[in-house]
């Protein structure tokens, strides 16, 4: 007998709604048993209710087998502090989820502002710790009037098991064709706190003698993901330096659109585009869905690898080639440079399914 799923859906605010609804219609259209959980959170959430992440919908998140999240969050919607309303990190923190996964891949027919040269194809994924680094004080911060600081933090029970995460990653992907290499960013001629990284990092890799492993300062991989961004296999990096990196790696892949992503614990995982709310063009229909429909194939891979279940790992790699498909024939909404609205992008990467 199959096993049911039990997908917690944050369908969240701004554009959320208009590509999350699409999305699950796609993830119901394939052969598997989804039960889909509705749980309000964010901005719109605040205003009802007082709370940007109730405690019903934590819960619900708690006991799902996967967590699927659209945009949250609305920069006119503010805490009494004056601080945005930040409900997926803190979800992040309450399920311990550690590694924050953010591929970058750039295929043909991609907007991407490269120039690559031929032969080479730009396939890197950039782990980033979602826990501590340099987010640890947040909205704890010191503030005086002449002076604000924010407490960097990292731990080795942390820093050893995102980096573990990385070589496991890669080592999955060398069976498939990849370098098998990881590289740590991090800013270890400066501070103290990189060194201690580092010496982590090199700790860890000693682990996986089949793997390449190297380091890069992160200003210098800044400039090497555009100058020469098909060398890279697997990053991984602290949690401010992952969260500029995947906004590049965004960049890279033509905008924010085409940028999935999964924050990843021992228990849980959240799966949900890099991008935020949008809220100047809610209700125009004018969205790209890729992001969020990608991410959802994240969930299936996801899936298919912890419950053994190889049918998910085949629609997820179905997922990413329809969407591929996609992009190369211009089926694609006007970020992209397609004439395409929000449902009818979806509705191509499933005609294509």
């Amino acid at each position: 007998m199959s096993k049911t799923f039990n997908i917690a859906v944050f369908s969240g605010d701004g554009i959320g709604p208009e590509i999350m609804a699409p999305t699950l219609d796609l993830l119901r259209g394939l052969e598997h048993d989804f039960a889909f959980h509705d749980c309000p959170a964010g901005a719109a959430s605040y205003r009802e209710c007082g709370s940007d992440l109730p405690e019903r919908s934590l819960a619900t998140a708690r006991a799902a087998d996967a967590i699927l999240l659209s945009a949250l969050g609305d920069p006119a919607v503010r805490k009494p502090d004056g601080t945005e309303l930040t409900p997926q990190i803190d979800l992040r923190i309450a399920l311990d989820l550690y590694a924050g996964v953010r591929p970058v891949r750039i295929v043909p027919g991609m907007r991407t502002p490269l120039a690559l040269p031929e032969g080479k194809t730009v396939d890197f994924v950039l782990i980033r710790e979602s826990t501590e680094g340099l987010f640890h004080t947040r909205n704890r911060g010191r503030v005086e009037p002449d002076l604000a600081e924010e407490t960097l933090r990292l731990t080795r029970k942390s820093t050893a098991r995102v980096c573990d995460f990385a070589f496991r990653m890669a080592r999955e992907r060398l069976a498939e064709g990849h370098p098998g290499r990881v590289t740590s960013v991090d800013k270890a001629n400066v501070f103290r706190a990189f060194a201690f990284w580092r010496g982590i990092f090199d700790e860890v890799a000693g682990g996986y003698p089949d793997l390449t492993a190297d380091h890069a300062y992160v200003d210098a991989m800044a400039l090497w993901m555009v100058i020469r961004p098909w060398d890279w296999d697997v990053m991984v990096t602290e949690n401010m330096f992952g969260d500029i990196l995947s906004d590049l790696g965004a960049g890279l892949m033509g905008g924010l659109g085409m940028a999935p992503s999964a924050d990843i614990g021992e228990d849980h995982a959240v799966f949900q585009p890099c991008h935020g709310s949008a809220p100047d063009i809610a209700g125009r229909g004018v969205a790209n869905p890729f992001a969020m429909i990608l991410s959802a194939g994240m969930m299936l891979d996801w899936l298919g690898r912890r419950y053994d279940v190889p049918d998910l790992l085949r629609d997820a790699a179905r997922v990413r080639a329809a969407v591929d498909g996609c992009i190369v024939a211009g089926e694609t909404t006007g970020d992209l440079g397609g004439m395409l609205d929000t449902r009818g992008a979806a509705a191509a990467v499933m005609a294509r399914l």
